[in-house]
């Protein structure tokens, strides 16, 4: 496979709103890069809960389904990659269900990692699943709960988690809001005009103008109704784990992720990044598009010129790589393209997010050289990914991260480069201008404490 990281998904939910439909659907349009498996929305007219689902995209979604159709006041929507559950149309969400209380529907952002506990627990009582996706669980969980309402179900089924949960219902006339305590993945409120939304990414906000509000506090359990919102602290944790590798990778820069810029804090690793691992070279070039602010960060700081030396072609699509490394390269030039004329005899600094398996990299630092570059020195803007992620992100097996077997010096002899440089554990923290409040455990090992869960990764299909 191919230097790919994947997050789980990308959310929002509009409500007290006109062209609920459409505007949910543009909504995903700004948050497609948090998934491209599958895409859906549900819809409420107040007295039934419509939804359309399809594999792909979200044009896939528009192309196959005419959401104008699907008149409401109040929707959600979800674009997906999935780290558990199998890539199927029953996995792709909002999953819809009917209970004692109605309808509800659902879309979830995370990783449940005491899913597969549960459901066996469910399954040894008798419960049938439609799906392989931990989402699923938890609706099971809220049917089963004895409760005076739907939301006191919701908020006693939700408590029973652990792991990452962004999760965002949807019932025939109100909408719940709920985020984990540690505050693992990021979610938004905004106003639009009389409307409410919440996303994933403020950048979904700038696509509908609506106006940001705050965060979604770790812990907190948002009802939004008719007469309002009601907001109340459902889960108590010591402290935030932010998912720092938001900032890295996964949030498009120009999102403010947990209420701070993306762009800012990119830009700060990559100034911090030259500081730490100064280079003597000619040129500073990214590998697009994720390390581009990075990139510049380290310009800025180095006084080295910025150069866009590869470009990246956007029309090639995530697809299955056949294991053999002549389909890994060619996978590669069709995604990137040097540039020679930049490259020709020049000392190259090549600015990357993260390395993983490595094997991009491998392949750019060739092509880089057969472009004519004298000198190849690569710069990660984030520490050695040595350890696994329990809370959402697609990283692969511990023994096929590059950093759990080699040093750096030894990463750099299998890129074929003249030297490489990792920013710093501290040096990354401290660009968030709040260090303890992230969760860094997929590079310093350190996770967060999760009592009665046996932190093994919960994958199928």
């Amino acid at each position: 496979m191919l230097e790919e990281l994947h997050e789980e998904c990308g959310v929002i939910g509009i409500y007290n709103g006109e062209n609920v439909g459409r505007n949910v659907a543009m909504g995903l349009y700004a948050l497609q890069h948090r998934g491209q498996e599958s895409a859906g929305i549900a819809i409420t007219n107040g007295e039934k809960v419509r939804i359309r689902k399809s594999m792909g995209l979200v044009s896939a979604l528009l192309r196959e389904n005419n959401v104008d159709e699907l008149e409401g006041f109040a929707g959600i929507g979800h674009v997906r990659y999935s780290t558990t559950g199998s890539s199927t149309l029953a996995n792709a969400q909002p999953i819809l269900v009917s209970c004692k209380w109605g309808s509800l529907a659902l879309v979830h952002n995370g990783n449940i990692t005491n899913a597969p506990e549960l459901r066996a627990e469910m399954e040894e009582a008798g419960h049938i699943f439609q799906t392989t996706s931990d989402t699923e669980i938890l609706l099971h969980e809220i049917a089963r709960t004895h409760a005076g309402s739907l939301a006191e179900a919701v908020k006693k089924a939700v408590a029973k988690l652990t792991g990452s949960f962004c999760l965002v219902f949807l019932t025939k006339d109100s909408m719940y809001i709920a985020r984990d305590g540690f505050g693992f993945r990021p979610l938004a409120l905004a106003r639009m005009g009389k409307s409410w939304c919440v996303a994933s990414e403020t950048c979904a906000f700038d696509l509908l103008n609506a106006n940001y509000v705050r965060d979604i506090q770790p812990g907190e359990f948002l009802t939004i109704y008719k007469d309002g919102l009601h907001s109340e602290q459902f889960i108590e944790k010591k402290r935030k784990a932010h998912c720092i590798f938001e900032y890295i990778y996964f949030a498009r820069p120009d999102s403010k992720i947990f209420e701070q810029s993306c762009d800012k804090v990119r830009r700060k690793m990559g100034k911090q990044l030259a500081h730490e691992c100064p280079v003597a070279a000619d040129i500073v070039i990214p590998v697009p598009d994720s390390s581009t602010t990075a990139a510049l960060g380290y310009a800025q700081a180095s006084g080295i010129r910025f150069e866009i030396g590869l470009l990246r072609n956007h029309y090639v699509g995530r697809t299955f790589i056949d294991p053999t490394q002549n389909v890994r390269e060619q996978k590669v030039r069709l995604k990137f393209n040097p540039i020679e004329g930049v490259l020709k005899n020049k000392k190259v600094c090549v600015v990357e997010d993260s390395i993983v398996r490595g094997t991009t990299l491998k392949i750019l630092s060739k092509m880089l050289r057969d472009a004519g570059a004298l000198e190849v020195h690569i710069r990660i803007a984030s520490p050695p990914v040595a350890h696994p992620c329990f809370f959402g992100m697609d990283f692969p097996n511990p023994g096929e991260l590059a950093a759990s077997s080699m040093t750096p010096d030894e990463i750099a002899k299998m890129l074929g480069v003249e030297s490489l440089g990792y920013l710093s554990v501290d040096g990354m923290r401290a660009c968030t201008g709040e260090p303890e409040a992230y969760c860094a455990a997929c590079f310093d090992g350190e996770y967060p404490d999760y009592t009665g869960t046996n932190m093994e990764k919960t994958r199928c299909g």
